[in-house]
């Protein structure tokens, strides 16, 4: 007896055949494309300038072109990698942590500032999911805020977010 099921507005069964069986390079090319077009749409709103005076939607342009082209070349290419029915998604829990944790910083970034929240972030990610040498993890959570902080801050003078406590 042939099974009467009802789509009920859902995705047919041939659609989902096909999605998984396109190559994962594909996918993700396909995906970074759309990307590229969304930025080159959102780059209307900036003035472009000429290359001897440019403006401040000329680099966003620039990079923008340049990224649909590797994109469009990764999806037209990238038939060899594998199949999203072969791949296995025993990963995807601990994405999904190290996701909340930079969800996690990008919330606590004005309230604890920029070397902090790094530092915090860095030994969340090294330490705890990682699980590096202690040593090295508090060097690096302790170095790379302060080097960063120096070269961001000071260097190229982009104003960064100090804690409440002016750290």
């Amino acid at each position: 007896m042939p099974s009467r099921r009802s789509t009920g507005g859902a995705v047919p069964d041939r659609m989902i055949g096909r999605l998984t069986s396109i190559s994962s390079d594909r996918l993700s090319g396909a995906l970074l494309f759309a990307l590229a077009l969304f930025v080159l749409w959102q780059n209307r709103a900036y003035p472009i300038g000429s290359v001897t005076e440019p403006g401040a939607g000329f680099l966003p342009l620039l990079l923008a072109t340049a990224f649909l082209v590797v994109t469009a070349l990764i999806t037209l290419f990238g038939g060899q990698a594998a199949r999203l029915n072969d791949l296995g998604w025993g990963e995807a829990p601990r994405a999904l942590v190290i996701l909340g944790a930079c969800a996690m910083a990008a919330l606590m970034f004005e309230r604890l500032g920029y070397r902090l929240t790094l530092a915090a972030l860095l030994v969340f990610l090294l330490g705890v999911i990682e699980r590096r040498p202690i040593t090295g993890v508090l060097l690096t959570a302790a170095g790379f805020p302060l080097v960063s902080y120096f070269i961001f801050f000071d260097l190229l003078e982009v104003q960064l977010p100090r804690s409440v406590w002016g750290f």
